[in-house]
Formats: structure tokens, sequence, C-alpha cells
């Protein structure tokens, strides 16, 4: 069973003006270096177990942050010195079916 979602008028025609945006060539500019900043973060979480400060304070807060920046650069000059590709863009099958 199929569902259809009514927004009041101002939400509508905000979500329809977003939409709009979306398609213009200075948002894929802006979403690709948000994709990037995103990747870089999911990256230190997931190998740095970065969820949260390890200390309390700002002073050691900052220097974990610069540590774990070093961290992901030594990570990532070690990965491209081994000549280790990235990884794979997922593709939804969707998309594959599109593409195909």
């Amino acid at each position: 069973m199929r569902e259809r979602t009514l927004h009041p008028r101002e939400a509508h025609l905000a979500i329809a003006a977003a939409r709009l945006q979306q398609g213009l060539p200075d948002f894929k500019e802006r979403y690709d270096k948000r994709a990037g900043i995103a990747g870089t973060i999911a990256q230190t979480v997931c190998a740095l177990d970065m969820r949260r400060s390890r200390y309390i304070g700002l002073a050691k807060t900052h220097l974990q942050h610069v540590l774990t920046a070093t961290a992901i650069n030594l990570i990532r000059v070690g990965a491209w010195l081994e000549e280790i590709p990235f990884a794979k863009t997922r593709c939804s099958p969707f998309a594959a079916l599109r593409a195909a």
C-alpha cells in the first residue's frame, strides 16, 4: 500500500524551492565539499573512535583534535604510498538499472 503525505502550503513551497536549488551547478559544488567532509568525519569515527572527546577542557580537546587530524593524514599517506585504492562508492539497485 502506498501512502501520500500532504504538507502545509508553506512547507510544500519550501520543499519545492529546495528541490529546484538541488538542480543548480552551484549546489553540486557545495554538496561535493560537504560529502568530502562527511567522509573524513566517518573515517575518524570508524578508525579512531572519535564519537566523543576523551578529555575535559577546551585545550585538551583541541590537542586531541589536532592529533587525530595528524593521525588521519598519516593513515592516508600510508595508503597512498602503498597504492591502496579508494573504496568504490555504493550504487543503489535503481541507479544500476538506470545506468544499464
